[in-house]
């Protein structure tokens, strides 16, 4: 199959150009507000629209600096070393999961404190948003020919601009499919009853780490880094923690009184 040829920047207006893959994740920031100001109505939380609105504003600025940071620290050091002013070139691609993962998690953090709200009430309620930004962001990365998958000759290899010339894994759909709505059915069905506080935060954080660990063995390694420990990737290195980690706090959380 060959790579279907769709322009990455959806609109031009002289020297701007607005970006399919910038578009995703706007759309994920304001479904992740309409389905969070649904959980604090749900839930009748002391949280107003504005307070919401604070909220996934903390969070987006939580994704994109911690996922810039990231991507440097765990992905590509060396280079940022010597050019230290490409930190800030973020047009230029390169953002981490994991690392965003902390930046969402201390911004969580800091508005619990200011709202007076439990911190794991907070992210209970915004985990199931977490798929929906995570799958509209690998639909980016496909839509960008990017971060493609390891050579196949599966019936449904893909033959990307930038690899070579040889069909691969469409490992952005597949990770699109996972972490999009696989996962949100998974936290959806969860916080449908229920639940000891936190326990909906640590599933997003065990099947991320679970799917994207599985979804490694598909894609191809950064070619900066290739396979950092035996067969497995940096992203493997670490999600797989993320899995056992998220698992066992589920378990344990779970033993508490609801």
């Amino acid at each position: 199959m060959q790579f279907p040829k769709i322009d990455p920047v959806f609109l031009r207006l002289g020297p701007l150009e607005f970006r399919w893959y910038g578009l995703m994740y706007i759309v994920g920031f304001i479904c992740a507000y309409f389905l969070v100001l649904r959980g604090v109505k749900r839930k009748q939380l002391p949280l107003s629209t504005d307070d919401v609105a604070d909220l996934i504003f903390s969070l987006a600025l939580g994704v994109i600096l911690g996922g810039r940071l990231g991507y440097v620290l765990f992905y590509n050091f060396s280079y940022y070393v010597s050019h230290p002013l490409k930190v800030f070139a973020v047009w230029e691609g390169g953002m981490s999961f994991h690392g965003g993962l902390i930046g969402v998690i201390l911004a969580g953090l800091y508005i619990a404190r200011r709202k007076k709200i439990g911190f794991f009430t907070l992210a209970d309620l915004c985990a199931p948003a977490g798929p929906i930004g995570l799958g509209l962001g690998r639909l980016g990365n496909f839509i960008n020919g990017e971060l493609f998958g390891r050579p196949t000759d599966l019936p449904w290899g893909m033959i990307f601009p930038g690899g070579g010339g040889v069909p691969r894994h469409p490992s952005q759909l597949y990770e699109a499919v996972l972490e999009g709505p696989v996962l949100f059915s998974l936290l959806w069905l969860l916080q449908r009853k229920p639940r000891s506080t936190g326990v909906v935060f640590w599933a997003f954080v065990s099947g991320y780490g679970l799917f994207r660990f599985f979804v490694e063995f598909f894609r191809e390694p950064d070619p900066q880094l290739g396979l950092v420990f035996g067969p497995f990737s940096m992203g493997q290195l670490l999600s797989f923690p993320m899995f056992l980690f998220g698992a066992l706090m589920v378990a344990l959380v779970s033993m508490r009184k609801k």
